[in-house]
């Protein structure tokens, strides 16, 4: 009798058949839902329209007029034009929440908006938080409770933090997951991260 055979009569689920399981599933689930997330994560075309356009915005308290292609989205103004670099691109599909930013008042996607529908704005970005000789309260209370892993969504997370405690510098815990649950980790410390959107909220408040 084959091996799988073997398996298979005596009720046991080997890591083997586990794993042929797991494939044969995988692919009937591609084969129907993959093609269109597939194609949603095809690579944008890079300066799709060349025409320049004009672009004012106030980025942490400075002002800033640049000449910029119409496709050019907020995160790369940000990070290529205006070299803040604090501000990171995950998923660049508006998932992850990566690239927070303050826009106005509001902490948003900067990967999932054009620098030229945004003209005029006021943008926050981690570096307008605070220095590193006088970190900004949430920073440090990312840092005492160790809000972070791999650190790559730290500075989405500070910043959603930012917008979140400055509408509601209060929250019960049910509203900061609410409130945060557009910024992922992929490491899961979502657990430190809740203490330290919590923690900040009591430092701010002191």
């Amino acid at each position: 009798m084959a091996d799988d055979d073997r398996e298979q009569s005596e009720g046991a689920v080997s890591r083997r058949a586990f794993l042929k399981g797991g494939a044969a599933a995988t692919g009937a689930l591609s084969a129907t839902l993959m093609p269109g997330v597939a194609e949603a994560q095809l690579p944008l075309a890079k300066d799709a329209d060349p025409r320049l356009t004009t672009v004012d915005l106030r980025v942490n308290g400075v002002a800033y007029r640049k000449e910029v292609p119409n496709s050019r989205t907020l995160v790369e103004f940000i990070r290529e034009d205006l070299k803040l670099t604090g501000t990171k691109v995950g998923c660049d599909r508006a998932m992850c929440g990566a690239c927070t930013v303050i826009l106005n008042g509001r902490n948003v996607y900067a990967c999932s908006m054009l620098a030229v529908e945004v003209s005029g704005g006021d943008v926050t970005t981690i570096e307008g938080l605070g220095t590193t000789d006088a970190l900004h309260p949430i920073q440090q209370a990312f840092i005492e409770k160790s809000g972070f892993q791999c650190g790559f969504c730290t500075s989405g997370q500070i910043m959603s933090t930012k917008a979140l405690l400055d509408k509601m510098p209060r929250p019960t815990e049910d509203d900061a997951r609410l409130l945060m649950s557009g910024n992922l980790c992929r490491c899961s410390a979502y657990k430190r991260i809740l203490e330290s959107v919590m923690t900040a909220s009591r430092l701010l408040q002191a």
